[in-house]
């Protein structure tokens, strides 16, 4: 095994230190469990984060390109954040779509949650009142039916669009026998005229495909009880070059029709709406180094116990490293073969915390119902984080095995 100039093999030096590894299998298993603990703590918390922020990217992808959301302010009182008299009305967003030169497609948005009942089943859902263009500015589809229309707003029809989800929710019957026929909302009957298709949460307040869609007038007059104020006004901008100018024009449209001057604070805030979900998106990316952080936290402490072992093996294997040095080994040889072993029991354990890690991403998307997406980036870096734990935390025991004097380790008992 030994050659004359007392070298070994590389591969000869793996073997060796493969045979220790197995000769001491079960704590070779205990010392690896910190590794395999922190990588799949890495993986499955990473996981987490990346499946937030593809749902959030999708969600983003989702709405309507250049939205803006138009709300009243909200004024600080004595008893924290609350509604002052600012209000926001159907002749603003009249006023927005009839004097922007045709910058800005607009619709109201009035809405509060109410028992709706079909037959005899029930449940509370929102009540959104709007105008057709809102379909269109959100990218809503239509599977059965048709939307209601400009009479149909200023008759104050009864008469409603619902979204995808809203047929499983009144007892499961298909959405296209739903069409025609008549629910309740708080005991105002309507026809139903139209089911959407399916859009999917697009943000992390509201559920779409969970509404019941009606005219804006008849929301306010026959559903609200005479409630003439908005929840807020949507406008949509035909490109993003024209945001700023349309921040310009919904600024000086509004000001006007509140009667505030140039110069005072408006009653009125205007949300970019991308805006405010990139923004969720940059703290969940945070949030999830942070966990990630806290999960590399018990690598560090695996490597550490990886150390400790080693240094134990090298005060069990003195005479052995005696007999090695003895027969020509080299300095060289028995740093490198300490190193191996370390190495070997730190990748080994980062494979099977990737697994561990994998497994549990899945568990948590299967039985948690959490959006999870393991990234092989995620992957990489816990093996190769693994691998340099393994070999920072070696190098003290190899050199310790190696500076070790043959005679003193051939007398050691």
């Amino acid at each position: 095994m030994w050659g004359q100039k007392g070298s070994m093999f590389f591969t000869e030096i793996v073997a060796v230190a493969l045979a220790a590894i197995r000769a001491n299998a079960l704590r070779s298993i205990l010392t690896t469990l910190g590794i395999i603990i922190g990588v799949a703590a890495v993986i499955t918390m990473v996981s987490l984060g990346e499946g937030a922020q593809r749902d959030i990217q999708q969600r983003i992808e989702g709405m309507g390109a250049n939205v803006l959301s138009i709300h009243p302010e909200r004024q600080r009182g004595m008893g924290g954040v609350r509604s002052g008299s600012a209000r926001l009305y159907v002749e603003d967003a009249e006023a927005l779509r009839d004097e922007s030169d045709g910058l800005l497609k607009v619709a109201p948005e009035v809405s509060s949650r109410l028992q709706v009942t079909y037959l005899r089943w029930n449940d509370n859902l929102e009540v959104f009142g709007t105008w057709p263009e809102w379909f269109e500015m959100n990218n809503m589809e239509l599977a059965e039916g048709r939307l209601f229309d400009l009479g149909e707003i200023q008759g104050r029809r009864r008469v409603a669009v619902i979204g995808y989800d809203v047929p499983e929710d009144l007892g499961g019957i298909p959405p296209g026998l739903l069409v025609g026929r008549s629910i309740q909302v708080r005991g105002v009957p309507f026809e139903v005229i139209g089911v959407l298709e399916q859009k999917g949460s697009s943000t992390p307040w509201m559920n779409p495909d969970a509404r019941i869609y009606v005219p804006v007038t008849t929301a306010q007059y026959r559903v609200f009880g005479g409630r003439d104020y908005l929840n807020g006004i949507s406008v949509q901008v035909p490109s993003e070059d024209l945001m700023d100018r349309a921040f310009a024009e919904i600024d000086r449209i509004l000001r006007r029709e509140h009667q505030i001057r140039p110069g005072e604070e408006p009653d009125f805030e205007i949300r970019n709406f991308t805006d405010l979900l990139e923004t969720v998106q940059e703290t969940q990316q945070t949030f999830t180094f942070l966990l990630a952080g806290i999960a590399a936290v018990s690598l560090l402490v695996g490597g550490i116990g990886i150390m400790n072992i080693m240094l134990v093996s090298v005060t069990e294997r003195t005479r052995e490293i005696g007999v090695r040095k003895a027969m020509g080994a080299t300095r060289r040889n028995i740093l490198f073969q300490f190193l191996v072993e370390s190495l070997t029991l730190c990748i080994l354990g980062g494979i099977l915390g990737v697994a561990a890690g994998w497994g549990g991403a899945w568990g948590l998307a299967r039985m948690g119902n959490f959006n999870t997406a393991v990234a092989m980036d995620s992957v990489l870096v816990a093996l190769a984080f693994s691998a340099g734990i393994g070999l920072f935390f070696g190098i003290w025991p190899a050199q310790r095995a190696a500076k070790l004097d043959p005679i003193e380790a051939l007398r050691y008992e």
